[in-house]
């Protein structure tokens, strides 16, 4: 017992620990899309088409540092060595927060360089497709949460920084028809919105099961030092909770903007047929009195239709 007490003891969750493996892929990918918008976006655009608007470098600016905090320290080193409530919330940035961000980063001139025009644009034509993608994504998920896998990869740093590529992989796929750059692979508003809705009812399966499991899911996560007061199945619910309320929250915030879009569109589509009427602008007489859209309209019923022409 005295040498588990020096344990806990010893346990630090806010150790720093340098990742220089993440500073060079965020440099490396920052440098990359620096490159590409401005020594071949110029020669692959045509004349007076933006090269990349001010949304899509925010957005890539968004989806940077969204990776650099859940890869890096703190994020990585929490939940890789004591909470998997943290690891949690790690894979949700990784499959539900930088995948659709980079998507609409990409320029559809950038996106069509990276894929091409053969076989690769037939394979990725294929797997985007909302069936395909649904099971690649939720499978991802499955084997993700698998206790042998999250088991080793807790001990070996290179397979869990490969499961995190897949995760972000898998996710790519996912969100294409949603937020892609291609639009032929996106799917009509409606579409998007029911194909979000299907993804966030399945992860609720392994959300359910971490949230009431008897016993400890995951033996890697059961050791000794325990920190911020959580115990090991305290930490194992919390990791069901993000999963199925935050992951819940995120997709469904997406389905309500998705929904606006629709309904705004849907008033275009109503008003383009005639000319846009605005109830609020005032309306003038012959004599410059200003009139209600009640009175015009009162004035209106009382004249009648229009006297027809004279056939000639």
């Amino acid at each position: 017992m005295p040498v588990l007490a020096a344990t806990v003891v010893r346990g630090d969750p806010w150790r720093w620990q340098p990742h220089p493996e993440v500073w060079a892929l965020v440099v490396g990918l920052a440098l990359a899309y620096v490159w590409a918008v401005t020594r071949i976006g110029p020669r692959a655009t045509r004349p007076g088409e933006p090269v990349v608007t001010r949304s899509q470098v925010a957005w890539f600016v968004a989806a940077l540092v969204a990776l650099w905090v859940a890869a890096d320290w703190p994020v990585h080193d929490l939940g890789e060595e004591y909470l998997y409530g943290v690891h949690m919330g790690q894979h949700l940035l990784l499959s539900l927060v930088v995948p659709p961000m980079a998507l609409l980063a990409t320029p559809t001139w950038l996106a069509r360089m990276l894929v091409g025009s053969g076989k690769g644009y037939g394979v990725v034509r294929r797997l985007a497709r909302p069936v395909a993608a649904t099971l690649i994504f939720n499978g991802v998920v499955v084997f993700t949460h698998w206790p042998a896998v999250v088991n080793t990869s807790v001990a070996n740093g290179l397979l869990h920084y490969g499961v995190h590529v897949l995760v972000v992989s898998s996710a790519l796929l996912m969100w294409l028809p949603v937020a892609g750059p291609l639009p032929e692979l996106r799917l009509s508003l409606p579409g998007q919105m029911g194909y979000l809705f299907l993804q966030s009812i399945i992860p609720t399966v392994p959300a359910g099961w971490l949230t009431f499991a008897d016993g400890i899911v995951y033996r890697a996560y059961d050791v000794v030092p325990r920190v911020f007061g959580l115990s090991v199945a305290h930490d194992q619910q919390f990791a069901g909770m993000l999963m199925k309320v935050v992951g819940g929250l995120l997709l469904w915030t997406v389905i309500t903007v998705l929904f606006f879009r629709f309904a705004a569109s849907k008033e275009l589509d109503d008003r383009s047929p005639g000319v846009p009427l605005d109830r609020r602008a005032p309306v003038r007489s012959a004599d410059g009195d200003v009139l209600t859209w009640e009175q015009v309209e009162r004035e209106l019923r009382r004249a009648g239709p229009a006297p027809a022409e004279p056939e000639r």
